[in-house]
């Protein structure tokens, strides 16, 4: 086996011993011992890989694809990226739950947030939006609404389809939008 073969082998054993600790325990109740024992390496393995067990939660989100999305075909559509993330989440459920749900990290939350507001932003600048104070609010309440259905489907809150959550999510945020950057 190759040497790169290795390292992203031990660096996914690891990852995936955190999400499954998180799981059953909460991310908080959970050691860089415990990651260790799960994962089966020795303490040199865990450090020559990650610093501590934050920067293991954070490179699980970073490999998210979701959070990742590629430009949306329907150019033009306020927040394309909404449904192909719900989508995605629906798939990777699991690790999701880890990540974002009640006993997920707070960093993860936090990181996410930071990436949907980019991809609003980014939405909204080329909607027409102008920088400023009113428009990082905007992007607040937006981003706020589509991580507040996440993490409702994600703590089993809903059962809502991906559909459902988009529509739901549009049906919420999308007249706002639109009002907004209408406005002269």
């Amino acid at each position: 086996m190759s040497e790169d073969r290795r390292v992203r082998r031990t660096r996914r054993l690891i990852q995936e011993a955190l999400v499954a600790l998180i799981l059953e325990k909460g991310y908080d109740a959970v050691t860089v011992t415990d990651i260790i024992d799960r994962a089966d390496v020795g303490r040199s393995t865990f450090y020559a890989h990650f610093t501590h067990k934050q920067e293991v939660l954070l490179s699980n989100l970073d490999e998210m694809a979701f959070l990742h999305p590629t430009p949306a075909t329907d150019a033009g559509r306020l927040f394309a990226f909404s449904l192909p993330m719900f989508e995605h989440v629906q798939e990777q459920e699991r690790l999701v739950r880890a990540l974002l749900g009640r006993h997920g990290g707070g960093p993860v939350i936090a990181r996410g947030e930071q990436m949907i507001a980019e991809l609003v932003r980014g939405d909204l600048l080329a909607a027409g939006g102008r920088s400023s104070a009113a428009l990082d609010l905007l992007v607040v309440c937006v981003v706020g609404a589509f991580m507040g259905l996440l993490r409702a489907w994600v703590n089993g809150e809903t059962t809502a389809t991906p559909t459902e959550l988009d529509a739901a999510f549009r049906a919420a945020v999308e007249p706002g939008v639109r009002a907004i950057l209408n406005r002269p």
